[in-house]
Protein backbone atom coordinates (compact mmCIF):
# COMPACT_ATOMS: atom_id res chain seq x y z
CA UNK A 1 0.00 0.00 0.00
CA UNK A 2 2.87 2.37 0.83
CA UNK A 3 4.39 1.74 -2.60
CA UNK A 4 1.12 2.72 -4.29
CA UNK A 5 0.87 5.92 -2.25
CA UNK A 6 4.46 6.83 -3.12
CA UNK A 7 3.74 6.17 -6.81
CA UNK A 8 0.65 8.39 -6.69
CA UNK A 9 2.77 11.08 -5.02
CA UNK A 10 5.28 10.73 -7.86
CA UNK A 11 2.57 11.21 -10.47
CA UNK A 12 1.17 14.25 -8.65
CA UNK A 13 4.65 15.80 -8.43
CA UNK A 14 5.32 15.14 -12.13
CA UNK A 15 2.06 16.79 -13.17
CA UNK A 16 2.68 19.61 -10.70
CA UNK A 17 6.13 20.39 -12.13
CA UNK A 18 4.70 20.32 -15.67
CA UNK A 19 1.98 22.77 -14.60
CA UNK A 20 4.56 25.12 -13.07
CA UNK A 21 6.59 24.98 -16.31
CA UNK A 22 3.53 25.76 -18.46
CA UNK A 23 3.73 28.94 -20.51
CA UNK A 24 -0.05 29.20 -20.94
CA UNK A 25 -1.81 27.71 -17.91
CA UNK A 26 -5.23 29.07 -18.88
CA UNK A 27 -5.33 27.10 -22.13
CA UNK A 28 -4.19 23.67 -20.88
CA UNK A 29 -6.42 21.01 -22.42
CA UNK A 30 -7.37 19.19 -19.22
CA UNK A 31 -9.81 16.98 -21.11
CA UNK A 32 -7.01 15.65 -23.32
CA UNK A 33 -4.69 15.20 -20.34
CA UNK A 34 -7.33 13.26 -18.42
CA UNK A 35 -8.28 11.02 -21.35
CA UNK A 36 -4.67 10.18 -22.20
CA UNK A 37 -3.76 9.50 -18.56
CA UNK A 38 -6.73 7.17 -18.05
CA UNK A 39 -5.74 5.41 -21.28
CA UNK A 40 -2.27 4.86 -19.84
CA UNK A 41 -3.71 3.29 -16.70
CA UNK A 42 -6.01 1.05 -18.74
CA UNK A 43 -3.19 -0.11 -21.04
CA UNK A 44 -0.86 -0.89 -18.12
CA UNK A 45 -3.51 -2.69 -16.08
CA UNK A 46 -4.58 -4.69 -19.13
CA UNK A 47 -1.05 -5.73 -20.03
CA UNK A 48 0.16 -6.54 -16.50
CA UNK A 49 -2.97 -7.67 -14.67
CA UNK A 50 -5.15 -9.60 -17.13
CA UNK A 51 -4.54 -13.02 -18.61
CA UNK A 52 -5.43 -11.75 -22.10
CA UNK A 53 -3.01 -8.84 -21.78
CA UNK A 54 -0.31 -11.19 -20.55
CA UNK A 55 -0.89 -13.49 -23.49
CA UNK A 56 -0.69 -10.55 -25.89
CA UNK A 57 2.60 -9.42 -24.36
CA UNK A 58 3.96 -12.96 -24.57
CA UNK A 59 2.81 -13.34 -28.18
CA UNK A 60 4.40 -10.06 -29.25
CA UNK A 61 7.62 -10.86 -27.37
CA UNK A 62 7.71 -14.30 -29.02
CA UNK A 63 7.11 -12.65 -32.38
CA UNK A 64 10.11 -10.37 -31.87
CA UNK A 65 12.13 -13.35 -30.68
CA UNK A 66 11.29 -15.23 -33.87
CA UNK A 67 12.12 -12.16 -35.92
CA UNK A 68 15.51 -12.04 -34.22
CA UNK A 69 16.22 -15.65 -35.18
CA UNK A 70 15.62 -14.74 -38.84
CA UNK A 71 17.94 -11.76 -38.52
CA UNK A 72 20.53 -13.94 -36.81
CA UNK A 73 20.55 -16.20 -39.87
CA UNK A 74 21.71 -13.27 -41.97
CA UNK A 75 24.26 -12.19 -39.38
CA UNK A 76 25.71 -15.71 -39.12
CA UNK A 77 26.02 -15.91 -42.90
CA UNK A 78 28.11 -12.74 -42.96
CA UNK A 79 30.13 -13.00 -39.75
CA UNK A 80 29.65 -16.62 -38.70
CA UNK A 81 32.74 -18.11 -37.07
CA UNK A 82 34.11 -14.80 -35.82
CA UNK A 83 32.61 -15.32 -32.38
CA UNK A 84 33.51 -18.47 -30.38
CA UNK A 85 30.57 -20.74 -29.53
CA UNK A 86 28.91 -19.79 -26.26
CA UNK A 87 30.28 -16.25 -26.40
CA UNK A 88 28.67 -13.05 -27.61
CA UNK A 89 29.93 -9.76 -28.99
CA UNK A 90 27.59 -6.80 -28.51
CA UNK A 91 28.02 -5.30 -31.98
CA UNK A 92 27.29 -8.66 -33.62
CA UNK A 93 24.61 -10.16 -31.39
CA UNK A 94 22.71 -6.92 -30.67
CA UNK A 95 23.53 -4.04 -32.99
CA UNK A 96 23.58 -5.90 -36.32
CA UNK A 97 20.00 -7.01 -35.69
CA UNK A 98 19.03 -3.39 -36.32
CA UNK A 99 19.86 -3.93 -40.00
CA UNK A 100 17.23 -6.66 -40.33
CA UNK A 101 14.52 -4.97 -38.25
CA UNK A 102 15.06 -1.73 -40.17
CA UNK A 103 14.54 -3.64 -43.40
CA UNK A 104 11.23 -5.10 -42.16
CA UNK A 105 10.15 -1.63 -41.07
CA UNK A 106 11.00 -0.20 -44.48
CA UNK A 107 8.96 -2.88 -46.23
CA UNK A 108 5.93 -2.26 -44.00
CA UNK A 109 6.28 1.42 -44.73
CA UNK A 110 6.54 0.85 -48.49
CA UNK A 111 3.35 -1.24 -48.63
CA UNK A 112 1.56 1.57 -46.72
CA UNK A 113 0.73 -0.49 -43.61
CA UNK A 114 2.64 1.75 -41.23
CA UNK A 115 1.62 5.12 -42.75
CA UNK A 116 -2.07 4.22 -42.68
CA UNK A 117 -1.85 2.82 -39.14
CA UNK A 118 -0.07 5.93 -37.89
CA UNK A 119 -2.43 8.30 -39.71
CA UNK A 120 -5.61 6.77 -38.33
CA UNK A 121 -4.28 6.18 -34.80
CA UNK A 122 -3.11 9.78 -34.71
CA UNK A 123 -6.47 10.90 -36.09
CA UNK A 124 -8.30 8.88 -33.44
CA UNK A 125 -6.28 10.48 -30.64
CA UNK A 126 -6.91 13.94 -32.12
CA UNK A 127 -10.64 13.28 -32.40
CA UNK A 128 -10.98 11.95 -28.86
CA UNK A 129 -8.80 14.57 -27.17
CA UNK A 130 -9.19 17.64 -29.36
CA UNK A 131 -5.42 17.92 -29.83
CA UNK A 132 -4.04 18.99 -33.24
CA UNK A 133 -4.12 16.23 -35.84
CA UNK A 134 -0.58 16.91 -37.12
CA UNK A 135 0.94 16.70 -33.64
CA UNK A 136 -1.00 13.55 -32.74
CA UNK A 137 0.16 12.00 -36.00
CA UNK A 138 3.77 13.01 -35.35
CA UNK A 139 3.68 11.59 -31.82
CA UNK A 140 2.41 8.21 -33.04
CA UNK A 141 4.95 8.24 -35.88
CA UNK A 142 7.79 8.80 -33.40
CA UNK A 143 7.07 5.43 -31.77
CA UNK A 144 7.81 3.75 -35.11
CA UNK A 145 10.41 5.90 -36.82
CA UNK A 146 12.06 7.57 -33.83
CA UNK A 147 12.61 11.27 -33.27
CA UNK A 148 14.11 12.29 -36.62
CA UNK A 149 11.84 9.99 -38.65
CA UNK A 150 8.71 11.42 -37.06
CA UNK A 151 9.86 14.97 -37.76
CA UNK A 152 10.62 14.06 -41.37
CA UNK A 153 7.02 12.84 -41.73
CA UNK A 154 5.69 16.34 -40.90
CA UNK A 155 8.51 18.41 -42.40
CA UNK A 156 6.11 20.38 -44.62
CA UNK A 157 4.21 21.60 -41.54
CA UNK A 158 7.18 22.51 -39.34
CA UNK A 159 8.00 25.91 -40.92
CA UNK A 160 4.48 27.17 -40.08
CA UNK A 161 4.46 25.89 -36.45
CA UNK A 162 4.25 28.39 -33.61
CA UNK A 163 6.61 27.97 -30.65
CA UNK A 164 4.25 25.74 -28.66
CA UNK A 165 3.49 23.46 -31.61
CA UNK A 166 7.20 23.10 -32.28
CA UNK A 167 7.88 22.30 -28.61
CA UNK A 168 5.20 19.58 -28.52
CA UNK A 169 6.37 18.00 -31.77
CA UNK A 170 10.04 17.83 -30.76
CA UNK A 171 9.53 16.92 -27.10
CA UNK A 172 7.03 14.16 -27.86
CA UNK A 173 9.41 12.74 -30.48
CA UNK A 174 12.24 12.63 -27.91
CA UNK A 175 10.14 10.50 -25.53
CA UNK A 176 9.85 7.63 -28.02
CA UNK A 177 12.28 5.25 -29.73
CA UNK A 178 12.62 3.82 -33.20
CA UNK A 179 10.91 0.47 -33.74
CA UNK A 180 14.03 -0.68 -35.60
CA UNK A 181 15.92 -0.74 -32.26
CA UNK A 182 13.23 -2.43 -30.16
CA UNK A 183 14.51 -5.95 -30.83
CA UNK A 184 17.96 -4.93 -29.59
CA UNK A 185 16.49 -3.48 -26.38
CA UNK A 186 14.63 -6.73 -25.77
CA UNK A 187 17.92 -8.61 -25.58
CA UNK A 188 19.14 -6.33 -22.79
CA UNK A 189 16.10 -5.70 -20.54
CA UNK A 190 12.89 -7.72 -19.95
CA UNK A 191 10.87 -7.65 -23.22
CA UNK A 192 7.51 -7.04 -21.53
CA UNK A 193 8.64 -3.67 -20.18
CA UNK A 194 10.02 -2.62 -23.55
CA UNK A 195 6.62 -3.35 -25.11
CA UNK A 196 4.67 -1.58 -22.36
CA UNK A 197 6.96 1.46 -22.48
CA UNK A 198 6.33 2.04 -26.20
CA UNK A 199 2.65 3.15 -25.95
CA UNK A 200 3.06 4.68 -22.48
CA UNK A 201 5.89 6.96 -23.60
CA UNK A 202 3.92 8.12 -26.63
CA UNK A 203 1.08 9.20 -24.34
CA UNK A 204 3.34 10.59 -21.59
CA UNK A 205 5.17 12.76 -24.10
CA UNK A 206 1.92 14.12 -25.48
CA UNK A 207 0.43 14.70 -22.01
CA UNK A 208 3.33 16.59 -20.47
CA UNK A 209 4.40 18.56 -23.54
CA UNK A 210 0.85 19.85 -24.07
CA UNK A 211 0.64 20.89 -20.41
CA UNK A 212 3.93 22.78 -20.68
CA UNK A 213 3.11 24.23 -24.12
CA UNK A 214 -0.68 24.13 -24.71
CA UNK A 215 -1.78 23.89 -28.35
CA UNK A 216 -5.12 24.41 -30.04
CA UNK A 217 -6.95 22.05 -32.37
CA UNK A 218 -6.40 22.53 -36.10
CA UNK A 219 -7.71 20.93 -39.27
CA UNK A 220 -4.41 20.38 -41.07
CA UNK A 221 -4.44 17.22 -43.17
CA UNK A 222 -1.76 14.54 -43.35
CA UNK A 223 -0.43 13.23 -46.65
CA UNK A 224 1.02 9.76 -46.11
CA UNK A 225 2.91 10.06 -49.39
CA UNK A 226 5.39 12.20 -47.47
CA UNK A 227 6.32 9.09 -45.49
CA UNK A 228 7.04 6.81 -48.47
CA UNK A 229 10.06 7.76 -50.57
CA UNK A 230 10.79 4.39 -52.23
CA UNK A 231 9.45 3.63 -55.71
CA UNK A 232 9.92 -0.15 -55.70
CA UNK A 233 9.91 -3.03 -53.23
CA UNK A 234 13.60 -3.76 -53.74
CA UNK A 235 14.46 -0.11 -53.19
CA UNK A 236 12.61 -0.33 -49.88
CA UNK A 237 14.62 -3.42 -48.90
CA UNK A 238 17.90 -1.79 -49.88
CA UNK A 239 17.18 1.52 -48.17
CA UNK A 240 15.95 -0.24 -45.04
CA UNK A 241 19.12 -2.31 -44.79
CA UNK A 242 21.39 0.68 -45.42
CA UNK A 243 19.49 2.86 -42.94
CA UNK A 244 19.70 0.07 -40.36
CA UNK A 245 23.45 -0.26 -40.87
CA UNK A 246 23.83 3.51 -40.44
CA UNK A 247 21.88 3.37 -37.16
CA UNK A 248 23.95 0.41 -35.92
CA UNK A 249 27.17 2.26 -36.83
CA UNK A 250 26.00 5.44 -35.08
CA UNK A 251 25.03 3.52 -31.94
CA UNK A 252 28.38 1.69 -31.97
CA UNK A 253 30.27 4.98 -32.39
CA UNK A 254 28.29 6.62 -29.58
CA UNK A 255 28.97 3.65 -27.30
CA UNK A 256 32.70 3.78 -27.98
CA UNK A 257 32.73 7.51 -27.28
CA UNK A 258 30.52 7.53 -24.18
CA UNK A 259 31.84 4.37 -22.52
CA UNK A 260 35.39 5.61 -23.09
CA UNK A 261 34.58 9.08 -21.76
CA UNK A 262 32.80 7.64 -18.72
CA UNK A 263 35.85 5.48 -17.99
CA UNK A 264 38.12 8.53 -18.23
CA UNK A 265 35.83 10.69 -16.06
CA UNK A 266 35.48 7.88 -13.51
CA UNK A 267 39.25 7.55 -13.31
CA UNK A 268 39.59 11.25 -12.52
CA UNK A 269 36.58 11.52 -10.18
CA UNK A 270 37.42 8.32 -8.30
CA UNK A 271 40.93 9.63 -7.76
CA UNK A 272 39.56 12.87 -6.31
CA UNK A 273 36.56 11.74 -4.24
CA UNK A 274 36.84 7.96 -4.19
CA UNK A 275 33.50 7.47 -5.91
CA UNK A 276 32.39 6.88 -9.52
CA UNK A 277 30.42 9.61 -11.31
CA UNK A 278 27.47 7.20 -11.77
CA UNK A 279 27.31 6.71 -7.99
CA UNK A 280 27.38 10.45 -7.36
CA UNK A 281 24.59 11.01 -9.89
CA UNK A 282 22.79 8.03 -8.39
CA UNK A 283 22.58 9.81 -5.05
CA UNK A 284 21.30 12.94 -6.78
CA UNK A 285 18.54 11.08 -8.65
CA UNK A 286 17.71 8.62 -5.84
CA UNK A 287 14.74 10.73 -4.62
CA UNK A 288 13.33 10.69 -8.17
CA UNK A 289 13.75 6.91 -8.32
CA UNK A 290 12.00 6.62 -4.95
CA UNK A 291 8.92 8.64 -5.97
CA UNK A 292 8.73 6.43 -9.07
CA UNK A 293 8.20 3.47 -6.74
CA UNK A 294 11.72 2.09 -6.37
CA UNK A 295 12.39 0.82 -2.80
CA UNK A 296 14.63 3.27 -0.93
CA UNK A 297 17.43 0.72 -0.41
CA UNK A 298 17.69 0.33 -4.23
CA UNK A 299 17.11 3.97 -5.14
CA UNK A 300 20.79 4.90 -5.51
CA UNK A 301 21.49 2.03 -7.89
CA UNK A 302 18.37 2.88 -9.90
CA UNK A 303 19.29 6.57 -9.93
CA UNK A 304 22.76 5.68 -11.19
CA UNK A 305 21.35 3.79 -14.19
CA UNK A 306 18.83 6.56 -14.89
CA UNK A 307 21.51 9.25 -14.81
CA UNK A 308 23.72 7.28 -17.18
CA UNK A 309 20.85 7.14 -19.65
CA UNK A 310 20.32 10.91 -19.50
CA UNK A 311 24.00 11.85 -19.68
CA UNK A 312 25.01 9.20 -22.25
CA UNK A 313 22.21 7.15 -23.84
CA UNK A 314 19.92 4.21 -23.19
CA UNK A 315 22.33 1.59 -24.58
CA UNK A 316 25.14 2.66 -22.24
CA UNK A 317 22.66 2.59 -19.33
CA UNK A 318 21.38 -0.87 -20.28
CA UNK A 319 24.91 -2.23 -20.46
CA UNK A 320 25.44 -1.04 -16.90
CA UNK A 321 22.01 -2.19 -15.76
CA UNK A 322 22.24 -5.77 -17.04
CA UNK A 323 24.90 -6.97 -14.53
CA UNK A 324 22.98 -5.67 -11.47
CA UNK A 325 19.41 -6.66 -12.45
CA UNK A 326 19.67 -9.97 -10.65
CA UNK A 327 20.39 -8.21 -7.34
CA UNK A 328 17.39 -5.87 -7.63
CA UNK A 329 13.71 -6.46 -6.89
CA UNK A 330 11.32 -7.23 -9.75
CA UNK A 331 9.59 -3.89 -9.16
CA UNK A 332 12.82 -1.92 -9.52
CA UNK A 333 13.75 -3.84 -12.68
CA UNK A 334 10.34 -3.07 -14.21
CA UNK A 335 10.42 0.62 -13.29
CA UNK A 336 13.99 1.25 -14.46
CA UNK A 337 13.54 -0.81 -17.65
CA UNK A 338 10.50 1.28 -18.58
CA UNK A 339 12.37 4.51 -17.84
CA UNK A 340 15.22 3.54 -20.18
CA UNK A 341 13.05 3.11 -23.29
CA UNK A 342 13.28 6.61 -24.76
CA UNK A 343 15.65 8.92 -26.61
CA UNK A 344 15.62 11.51 -23.79
CA UNK A 345 19.32 12.31 -23.41
CA UNK A 346 21.66 15.23 -24.07
CA UNK A 347 22.81 14.03 -27.48
CA UNK A 348 19.21 13.94 -28.74
CA UNK A 349 18.94 17.71 -28.31
CA UNK A 350 21.54 18.22 -31.04
CA UNK A 351 20.07 15.52 -33.26
CA UNK A 352 16.55 16.98 -33.11
CA UNK A 353 17.77 20.56 -33.46
CA UNK A 354 19.81 19.61 -36.53
CA UNK A 355 16.88 17.79 -38.09
CA UNK A 356 14.51 20.73 -37.64
CA UNK A 357 17.13 23.17 -38.87
CA UNK A 358 17.39 21.21 -42.12
CA UNK A 359 13.74 22.16 -42.78
CA UNK A 360 13.83 25.69 -41.35
CA UNK A 361 16.72 27.75 -40.01
CA UNK A 362 14.34 29.83 -37.91
CA UNK A 363 12.64 26.84 -36.31
CA UNK A 364 16.00 25.16 -35.73
CA UNK A 365 17.10 28.23 -33.77
CA UNK A 366 13.87 27.95 -31.76
CA UNK A 367 14.65 24.34 -30.80
CA UNK A 368 18.15 25.37 -29.71
CA UNK A 369 16.62 27.94 -27.32
CA UNK A 370 14.33 25.46 -25.54
CA UNK A 371 16.58 22.40 -25.88
CA UNK A 372 17.21 21.90 -22.15
CA UNK A 373 13.52 22.38 -21.33
CA UNK A 374 12.69 19.85 -24.03
CA UNK A 375 15.03 17.31 -22.40
CA UNK A 376 13.60 18.01 -18.95
CA UNK A 377 9.99 17.44 -20.05
CA UNK A 378 10.94 14.35 -22.10
CA UNK A 379 12.72 12.92 -19.03
CA UNK A 380 9.64 13.69 -16.93
CA UNK A 381 7.62 11.71 -19.49
CA UNK A 382 9.89 8.71 -18.87
CA UNK A 383 9.39 9.21 -15.13
CA UNK A 384 5.60 9.28 -15.60
CA UNK A 385 5.57 6.08 -17.68
CA UNK A 386 7.84 4.23 -15.26
CA UNK A 387 5.83 5.40 -12.23
CA UNK A 388 2.60 4.14 -13.78
CA UNK A 389 4.19 0.74 -14.40
CA UNK A 390 5.39 0.72 -10.78
CA UNK A 391 1.81 1.15 -9.55
CA UNK A 392 0.91 -2.22 -11.06
CA UNK A 393 3.96 -4.20 -9.92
Amino acid sequence: MTGILVGILGIVITFGVAFLLSNDKKNINYRAVGILFVLQLVITAFMLHTSIGGKILTAIANGFSKLMTFGTEGINFVVGGLVPEGKSVFVISVLLLIVFTSTILSILNYIRILPLLIKYLGGLIAKITGLPRVLSFSTIASSVFGDTGALLAIKNHIPSFNRNQLFVATTASMTSVSASIVASYMQMVPPEYVLIALPLNVLSGLILSTIVAPVKEDNADINIKDMVKEKTFFEAVGNGAIDGLKVAAIVAAMLIAYVGLLAMVNWAVTGLVGMKIETILGYILSPVAWIMGVPWDEAVKAGSVMSTKIVANEFVAMLGFAPIMGALSAKTVGIVSTFLISFANFSSIGIIQGTVQSFSQEQGAGVAKFGMKMLLVATMASVLSATIVGLFL
